[in-house]
């Protein structure tokens, strides 16, 4: 297979995680651990995997240990406020505001937003075919999420629904920054200092959290799944993105996040939790058709197809 290829196997992995962390996730919060309590141990437990792994491979490969240019470090630092430390942040204190449903909505505008940001900042080329996946994929994300579903708990739904915009947002901003980053060293040379700045952002905030959980009440299944959340869904997803996006664009990868609730539907009816319907056929068709048209590489008449 193409690197291509590996990355977009990536990129669908990265979704079909996230997708069942949803539900894993919901059984902690906030019945044993608080928004931010979770986020400073989701980045400080990443941030110790992410330097010992980069320390195992220097020991095993010393040739391929790659120093960081001191002039890339402000990149860093922004990469870390903007997809970790503010990201997480806005995210998690706004769906504690909104409604979950509307927190789900406002994430899907992350691609248009990573879209309308590489046109100005990258100077990319807005393509219909990819507008018009865009579009799609939206469509059948709203659908997916909004079909039989009532707004609920959602004591400030305006501050939630502008935090959680604010995190897409962010999110877009990261996904651009840290692409030049890619094209300049190995995920494992920078993402540890990502995680070790954004983890001394997070730390104010989550600190007095993490320090209230009262562990000895946790139940034992709870604590497979904040380990869920800190290998599966924020260490490996995160070295995945990053590997992803050595081959894909921005806009690419950004659109993998329409996956992200169709995965979520799809485990929650292998669990008896939700039945199966032609909305949510009708959807997931919306959905993979926007991913395949985004994913698509314009082919030039001197080209065999491939993917972009």
């Amino acid at each position: 297979m193409s690197k291509r290829t590996y990355a977009l196997i990536a990129a669908w992995t990265v979704a079909i995680i996230y997708g069942v962390t949803f539900t894993i996730a919901k059984d902690v919060m906030p019945a044993h651990v608080d928004a931010f309590g979770f986020i400073f141990m989701r980045v400080g437990g990443s941030t110790v995997l992410f330097w010992l792994t980069a320390l195992g491979m220097a020991l095993a490969n010393p040739s391929q240990n790659q120093k960081i240019d001191l002039k890339d470090f402000p990149r860093i630092i922004a990469a870390a406020f903007f997809g970790v430390a503010f990201n997480m942040l806005t995210f998690f204190k706004g769906l504690s505001y909104t409604s979950p449903i509307m927190g789900a909505v406002l994430m899907v505008t992350t691609p248009m937003i990573v879209l309308v940001l590489s046109a100005f900042i990258m100077k990319e080329k807005m393509q219909r075919q990819k507008i018009f996946g865009i579009i799609l994929g939206l469509a059948g994300t709203l659908l997916l999420i909004l079909y039989g579903r009532s707004m609920i708990n959602a004591p400030n739904a305006a501050l939630g629904n502008f935090l959680v915009f604010v995190n897409a947002v962010s999110y877009g901003f990261y996904l651009i920054l840290v692409k030049k980053l890619m094209d300049k060293y190995s995920a494992y040379a920078f993402v540890k200092w990502i995680y070790l700045f954004g983890f001394l952002m997070v730390i104010p905030f989550g600190w007095q959290e993490f320090r209230q959980i009262d562990w000895p009440s946790v139940p034992f299944d709870i604590y497979w799944k904040i380990g869920f959340v800190i290998v599966i869904s924020t260490f490996l997803t995160y070295l995945l993105n990053l590997l992803s996006m050595r081959e894909l664009k921005p806009t690419t990868v950004a659109v993998f996040i329409y996956l992200q609730p169709f995965f979520a539907s799809v485990f929650a009816i292998g669990l008896g939790k939700d039945e199966l319907s032609w909305v949510k056929i009708g959807s997931s068709l919306l959905i993979f058709t926007g991913v395949y048209l985004v994913t698509q590489k314009k082919v030039k008449p001197t080209e065999s197809k491939g993917f972009d």
